[in-house]
């Protein structure tokens, strides 16, 4: 047994320690005198420190990225998970940006379409994963080259015609042209012979 590990303590009052009982007296005139306890943590402190104390490790403080006001134990988790100014990235493009933005993009971004490669079809950002989920590949006959439109039509009965107002426009130009063209020709090749006809004539 060590030696002294008898000896008989006494509580601060100020301090709350057990302090041998030989030097309770002179332990409390200088622990009143030169510490105090802060009101936040109940640790002991340098009284001329005390200020320091709580404005390093307790007093509220400001978040860089949004400037709200709050205690300093929270700070780290309203950054990280509350801070509408705190960067995040779009489910749909990976682009960052504020979280307070995120919203008003994802509304727009996640409504743009890709093209599924299983079944051909074009399906919107937002519903690709369960898309993908319950995809079976069956090709859509409404995306793809036009044989394979002309095939999924045959097979589905008669051919629906689908208006074509400007190839219909070109084939009668066409063949106004040609009707145009012919009949100048026609004519020229009359008046050549007519021409060609008349000195005969006069003998």
């Amino acid at each position: 047994m060590e030696a002294g590990s008898d000896q008989a303590t006494s509580v601060c009052t100020h301090c709350d320690r057990a302090i041998p009982a030989a030097n309770i007296d002179l332990h409390s005139v200088h622990c009143a005198r030169n510490l105090e306890k802060c009101k936040v943590c109940g640790d002991m402190v340098p009284r001329k420190h005390a200020e320091d104390h709580y404005l390093s490790t307790h007093a509220p403080v400001s978040c860089s990225l949004c400037s709200e006001t709050m205690q300093r134990d929270i700070l780290d988790i309203h950054k990280g998970e509350n801070c509408p100014q705190r960067i995040v990235t779009c489910e749909f493009c990976e682009f960052p940006l504020p979280a307070v933005d995120l919203a008003e993009h994802q509304e727009v971004c996640g409504n743009r379409t890709e093209l599924c490669y299983l079944c051909n079809k074009y399906v919107r950002l937002r519903e690709r994963f369960s898309h993908e989920a319950r995809c079976n590949g069956v090709q859509d006959n409404t995306v793809g080259s036009s044989r394979d439109v002309r095939e999924a039509e045959r097979d589905e009965g008669p051919p629906r015609r689908r208006p074509r107002p400007q190839q219909n426009d070109f084939s009668t130009r066409r063949l106004l042209i040609t009707i145009a063209i012919t009949g100048i020709a026609v004519i020229l090749g009359s008046i050549f012979l007519q021409k060609k006809a008349e000195p005969s004539d006069v003998h």
